[in-house]
């Protein structure tokens, strides 16, 4: 495994399908903590992941809490548009977490100040958007990652 990938709440079946079918190709672990914005039998989110949902790694965890406990030990990063530092600054190692929030409204304030200097984020023009797509956000920092690990595995 390289990365374990958590979502916060997700809200949009047709981003967890994408991120699942991620994870398969970067042989990361999928994380999701509930409550899920849709069951996880939806014809939708099977449909976005194709035939890819027999080959996930996944984790179903009843709460922030529950997860932070399970992995005490573990590198927590956030990502969100509040983070200090572009995810390209850090320096990934295999079986760390990187944490995404809701569709709607991110990480809440009480996960991103757990740790501060855990907050890192994607370059992005200021405008009256939010930010980009979840599982667009997803992708760029698993790849970032895969590839300070020098593509293990990958052809």
């Amino acid at each position: 495994m390289n990365l374990n990938i958590v979502l916060f709440e997700p809200e949009i079946p047709q981003n967890t399908g994408n991120i699942a079918r991620t994870c398969v190709l970067t042989n990361s672990k999928l994380h999701l903590i509930k409550p899920l914005g849709f069951s996880l039998d939806e014809k939708h989110l099977k449909r976005a992941g194709l035939d890819y949902w027999q080959y996930l790694d996944l984790e179903i965890h009843e709460s922030f809490e529950d997860f932070k406990n399970k992995y005490k030990e573990g590198t927590f990063y956030f990502a969100t548009t509040k983070g200090e530092k572009f995810y390209s600054e850090v320096s990934f190692n295999k079986g760390d977490f990187i944490i995404f929030g809701r569709e709607s409204s991110g990480l809440p304030d009480y996960i991103r100040n757990s740790r501060r200097e855990g907050c890192i984020r994607i370059p992005m023009l200021e405008s009256s958007t939010r930010s980009l797509n979840l599982s667009n956000t997803v992708a760029i920092f698993a790849y970032e990652a895969i590839r300070q690990f020098g593509f293990p595995n990958m052809k």
